[in-house]
């Protein structure tokens, strides 16, 4: 991949529920890049030379600024204002970022520790070395906690960090860095604003590692910019995730799940529930309880007392509507909304669509929407082979009344993180992890933790 040598001049920070500009944003060219890669290489050293609790204790300091109530209702604020979550939503994203930042920090603290083995007059130090400079590139969806998730554990494994946002959600990305930078040593996290290419030249820099969250699309080209230089990667990438609904489930806990699931955010997470494939015997009760609850949704601006707020982009929302179009075109049928809404801002109504089939785009491409997509098999066995025949394997889940067939399903499917009767996640700090294209590396965990070191060994004899 040829080094980028220019960017647009600037990007225009569009508010999603009114369409109007919030702010334009220079975006850095390559030579900026390069300066903030050098900055950032240039004071690593030191920061690797605090140790680990020396950092812990700066992290720490850091977390401490998000008790700030203030603080949290202004990156509420602009997360709403920059790519449209309800309020409520996003005071939830900003005030879980102290304890969150805690957590990851004890969490880095047990795995990155070193470790000493004896045996027979030999001991073996192991150590977690840091790589250098790790580039951070975060998505919008969830523009503070994802950028968390990446910089934090960089940062205690001893890397220097440069940190480029969505161009979607800037003014949350320059909020975030202006806390962390506020009680990091100058230069150990830098900033670069821009849209696609400016991220293109931060990969092709002398970085040493990538840890990007966002599409597989944008995950290939960047482990192909990084194959000649060997650079390490950790990439959580899209999914398609299957939810799959036996006759016997309780389909009222099941519809709940269906419907908050392909609709939280605006149907805009990388674990939304894609595909639902449930059993014949269950489809039309099932399929009434979706549309029932999906009616009772609400949407709006993102300031006012709604579920849902409108698509991050006018792109976003096109992308939805032409796959809800590809698919009615070749026979679904629209039990519910299925329309951008008319009027200002990126408004997409809340979705259910039926009597889909594997011709369609909305069952295999990410969709990224508030949409509910039932699919109709015949046996739980037929849903597992659906839900396996796709390039993506972020999440999934199970749905039951019958705990040991929850079990057997739940194994065999092809996802990094399966729930049974209930959603993702669980207890004992879990990787994140995409099987197949949903990932590269993986987030979380103490494994997670240390791809962001490289180990190195030390031995000698014991006098």
């Amino acid at each position: 991949m040829a080094t980028p040598t220019a960017v647009a001049q600037a990007i225009a920070d569009i508010d999603p529920a009114t369409g109007e500009i919030v702010a334009q944003i220079p975006c850095a060219g390559a030579s900026e890049v390069s300066s903030k890669i050098e900055t950032a290489r240039k004071a690593q050293p030191g920061w690797a030379d605090m140790g680990l609790a020396g950092r812990a204790t700066v992290l720490r300091r850091i977390a401490a600024r998000f008790d700030d109530e203030a603080l949290i209702e202004q990156l509420a604020g602009l997360v709403t204002r920059e790519m449209g979550k309800p309020i409520a939503s996003a005071r939830q994203e900003a005030g879980r970022m102290g304890p969150a930042i805690v957590g990851l920090v004890e969490s880095c603290e047990a795995a990155l520790a070193a470790t000493e083995t004896s045996k027979d007059g030999t001991t073996t130090r192991i150590t977690r070395e840091p790589l250098g400079v790790v580039a951070a590139i975060t998505p919008w969806n969830f523009p503070l906690s994802m950028a968390r998730e990446v910089i934090v554990p960089a940062l205690m494994a001893g890397n220097a960090v440069v940190f480029k946002p969505s161009e979607i959600v800037p003014l949350c990305g320059a909020a975030l860095h202006e806390v962390f930078a506020a009680e990091l040593p100058s230069g150990v996290m830098e900033l670069v604003q821009g849209d696609e290419t400016t991220g293109k030249a931060l990969v092709a820099g002398s970085i040493d590692m990538v840890g990007f969250v966002g599409s597989v699309a944008a995950g290939r080209h960047i482990m192909a910019a990084c194959s000649a230089g060997l650079k390490r990667l950790v990439l959580e990438l899209g999914g398609k995730d299957p939810m799959i609904v036996c006759a016997d489930a309780d389909l009222e806990a099941a519809a709940d799940y269906a419907v908050r699931e392909s609709m939280r955010n605006t149907g805009q997470v990388c674990c939304s529930v894609e595909r639902i494939y449930v059993e014949q015997g269950a489809a039309e009760r099932f399929t009434d309880l979706v549309t029932e609850k999906a009616r009772a949704l609400t949407y709006g601006p993102g300031t006012d007392d709604v579920n849902l707020g409108p698509m991050a982009s006018l792109a976003q929302r096109d992308n939805v509507v032409a796959q809800l179009g590809d698919a009615a075109a070749k026979g679904a049928r629209i039990v519910l909304g299925g329309a951008a809404v008319d009027g200002i801002g990126f408004f997409m109504q809340p979705t259910v669509i039926t009597d889909v089939d594997e011709s369609m785009e909305i069952m295999n491409e990410e969709t990224f929407g508030p949409v509910a997509t039932i699919r109709v098999v015949a046996d739980a066995e037929q849903a597992l082979a659906l839900a396996n025949d796709s390039p993506f394997g972020l999440g999934a889940s199970v749905w039951s009344g019958d705990p040991e067939q929850g079990r057997a399903l739940a194994a065999r499917v092809q996802s990094g993180q399966v729930g049974i009767n209930r959603g993702l996640g669980g207890v004992g700090d879990p990787p994140w992890a995409g099987a197949k294209q949903s990932g590269f590396g993986f987030l979380g965990s103490p494994d997670g933790y240390r791809q962001f070191t490289r180990p190195q060994s030390v031995s000698w004899d014991d006098a």
